[in-house]
């Protein structure tokens, strides 16, 4: 029998049919599938998402990341009528971003473009990694401009134009502050009326905030997962949650993390078992035999094999169990990856 290592990025494939990728979101977002693990007997339970309310206690605290999608694609044209593509990825100054550009090639220095009547740009700078750092200027409010012409930055494996319908559904509906080119995707499940009926079981619902940057999505390159670099965001804890999170533990009660970018904020603030609270820039890497100090429960998504993500999920229940889990969800044909179904692993 093959050893299996778990700090071999093989280690963590698994075959996944290119059909079970969700490519649409579900009419209503609780209606996704749910399988729950328990990661210490490893069972496993095949429900609704709109039934975790009774998987929750009365005591629990249920920890969200409130980072709003930007619609950070940008399609526009050079003064000599060449189509490009610009990609906003971090905001530099009021009027600057890093970005992506295409074709790189046709926007060097200098160059300039026209997206619409109010929103144009100069390209100012290089930036790491073939980037770009984009000037705009504008007329009226640039963020009610972009919500107008810009487009979802839905993930690659979603193999599709965006549509004005994602703008809402690749959006949590407790969004609140701009700057991820990613949802939390495990928060998509959630709607209103559930947010309600989980407050007035008694949870407390508690937020943080995780800047989602497309560094989710780069894959492992290294052979040994311990060697890879982990791509870093911005993160943010009040010192108000911090304490009531503290608290909450000291009186036993489960902390329950909606998604990984909601237990990697945690976890990067964590300090012998206590959260600290601030605001940093985290490349944060959790695998199996890294400690995982804050959380109880977590709520995601089905990842991409190979994945930090993937790693993340089996350092905090187990390798063997999250490998079991995504063979019974493939067999079972749930709806992968970012508008796919979901799992509650308590």
């Amino acid at each position: 029998m093959q050893k299996i290592s778990l700090t071999k990025k093989s280690s963590y494939w698994y075959d996944l049919p290119v059909r079970l990728i969700a490519q649409h979101p579900k009419d209503k977002r609780s209606e996704s599938r749910m399988l729950i693990l328990n990661k210490e007997s490893g069972t496993i339970q095949h429900e609704k998402f709109d039934n975790i309310i009774n998987h929750l206690l009365p005591s629990d605290i249920l920890v969200v990341n409130n980072t709003k999608v930007i619609p950070a694609r940008l399609f526009g044209t050079k003064s000599t009528g060449a189509k490009v593509e610009v990609f906003l990825l971090q905001q530099k100054t009021e009027n600057c971003w890093e970005c992506l550009v295409k074709p790189g090639r046709k926007l060097q220095i200098g160059a300039e473009i026209i997206f619409s009547e109010e929103l144009e740009a100069k390209i100012v700078d290089h930036a790491e990694e073939g980037g770009r750092i984009v000037e705009f200027y504008w007329e009226g409010n640039f963020w009610d401009i972009l919500e107008n012409i810009g487009n979802v930055p839905l993930p690659p494996y979603i193999r599709r134009k965006s549509t004005n319908k994602d703008k809402e559904t690749y959006q949590t509906v407790y969004a609140q502050e701009r700057g991820s080119v990613a949802a939390p995707t495990a928060g998509l499940h959630f709607t209103k009326p559930l947010m309600k009926q989980i407050r007035q079981k008694g949870i407390e619902i508690l937020e943080v905030v995780l800047h989602v940057g497309l560094g989710t999505f780069r894959p492992v390159k290294t052979d040994d997962i311990k060697d890879h670099t982990m791509h870093s965001e911005h993160c943010r804890i009040s010192e108000e949650i911090a304490e009531k999170i503290n608290q909450a533990k000291k009186n036993g009660k489960r902390i329950i993390a909606v998604g990984t970018t909601t237990t990697r904020t945690l976890e990067s603030f964590a300090y012998n078992g206590k959260l600290n609270s601030g605001s940093h820039w985290t490349e944060i890497f959790l695998y199996p035999g890294k400690d995982i100090q804050i959380i109880d429960g977590l709520i995601t998504n089905f990842h991409m094999p190979e994945s930090t993500l993937m790693m993340l999920v089996s350092a905090f229940a187990g390798y063997e169990n999250i490998m079991n889990a995504y063979k019974i969800a493939v067999e079972k044909k749930y709806r992968f990856f970012s508008y796919g179904d979901s799992m509650l692993i308590l």
